[in-house]
């Protein structure tokens, strides 16, 4: 299969959004731990986040007028590519601390990668965006990596 990517998509490989940096909060983490139906004392005391909780933490506040047909905050990141639709295409998560009570995390994104596969419906674009969490000593908490699909 000839690689149909644009150069100009291509060219988007590398770029990163500016670091965002939020404070964990034990109500944060307890409201979450309620929403997801957590179990563990741990998490619904808010002693420590259970899985997932960051993808939250990160996640802007905006208006309804600046949601996009899939129902996610359109995002950068995440180029639109021609009248082709947004799918998710996962979530990749790989852990190294735990986060706590009034941790101050620095998320930073980039887009790592684009590719393209041949579905049964057409040519497939992948965009791969790898997010590096650090807390306030320069530690690295996780790092997650988020594929969206365009068909």
């Amino acid at each position: 299969m000839a690689d149909s990517i644009e150069p100009s998509l291509r060219a988007l490989i590398g770029t990163q959004a500016a670091p965002q940096t939020e404070l964990v909060t034990r109500r944060d983490i307890r409201k979450y731990s309620v929403a997801t139906g957590q179990r563990l004392k741990k998490y619904i005391e808010g002693d420590i986040a259970p899985p997932f909780f960051h993808v939250s933490l990160f996640w802007p506040v905006v208006l309804l007028t600046d949601i996009a047909s899939d129902g996610c905050a359109r995002d950068a990141m995440f180029p639109e590519a021609g009248s082709r639709r947004p799918l998710a295409g996962g979530m990749k998560v790989e852990y190294h601390r735990p986060i706590r009570p009034g941790d101050l995390l620095t998320a930073v994104r980039t887009l790592a990668s684009i590719y393209e596969k041949q579905g049964s419906s057409g040519t497939l674009l992948f965009f791969d965006v790898t997010t590096r969490v650090t807390n306030a000593g320069g530690e690295l908490v996780l790092v997650e990596t988020t594929t969206r699909i365009q068909r």
